[in-house]
């Protein structure tokens, strides 16, 4: 998953924390994917919970902090920047600075569960000012819940494949004795049916046939 095996392997958890800062600045790994694969990676018993939690929640807070201190230090410049024009239009900075203005710690709260606008919230609650410690704090607070959701579907994930596995160990056991039992029934059938299903003669045409041979009848 992500081509990131050898990151797992060997620093799981600074591996998982590098995804979400790279993924934070643009590259191709999505926070939701990361986020899931730990949860999944702690139900099988690779990783541990709780340094776990502490790297996926240092990298989500890192990442999101980097795109809240470029939209402080540029403000509007950002959209000068090829990347950044790419990511927001000047509209959507524009519809985004009213609402933060409106209700800030709102927009942080419900905006970091928005895939698509996730970032662009960040980069604008740089762009608008809004108050560092107040956005560390509605963003660490967010980051709670999107962590229990999403690692919570990877840990579910997890287990369900365990117990999908042991249930198809035990289906298998008993397919294998259903099918030497028909295999036994057909055999039985195929050899003994013939037998069984010969019909005898009756009574009166054994006594008949036993009497000619008893008095055979005289030659001519």
């Amino acid at each position: 998953m992500f081509e990131t095996t050898g990151w797992i392997n060997h620093f799981p958890y600074l591996g998982l924390f590098l995804l979400l800062v790279l993924g934070g600045i643009g590259l191709p790994f999505p926070e939701d994917g990361t986020l899931i694969l730990s949860g999944f990676l702690v139900a099988h018993g690779v990783l541990r919970p709780t340094p776990t939690f502490s790297a996926v929640y240092c990298g989500l807070l890192l990442s999101d902090y980097l795109l809240y201190w470029v939209g402080k230090r540029y403000g509007m410049r950002v959209l000068e920047q090829k990347r950044f024009r790419r990511m927001i239009s000047r509209e959507r900075v524009s519809w985004l600075k009213e609402k933060l203005e409106k209700r800030g710690i709102w927009i942080i709260l419900i905006g970091r569960h928005l895939w698509g606008l996730r970032a662009q919230i960040f980069l604008v609650a740089g762009v608008v000012n809004m108050p560092r410690v107040k956005f560390l704090l509605a963003d660490g607070v967010s980051a709670l819940f999107t962590i229990a959701f999403m690692g919570g579907i990877g840990y579910v994930g997890g287990n369900s494949l365990q117990v999908i596995k042991k249930d198809i160990t035990r289906w298998e056991h008993i397919a294998i004795v259903v099918i030497m039992a028909l295999v036994s029934a057909w055999v039985v059938i195929r050899y003994f049916g013939k037998t069984w299903g010969r019909p005898e003669k009756p009574l009166h045409e054994k006594n008949v046939s036993d009497l000619k041979a008893d008095h055979p009848s005289p030659k001519r």
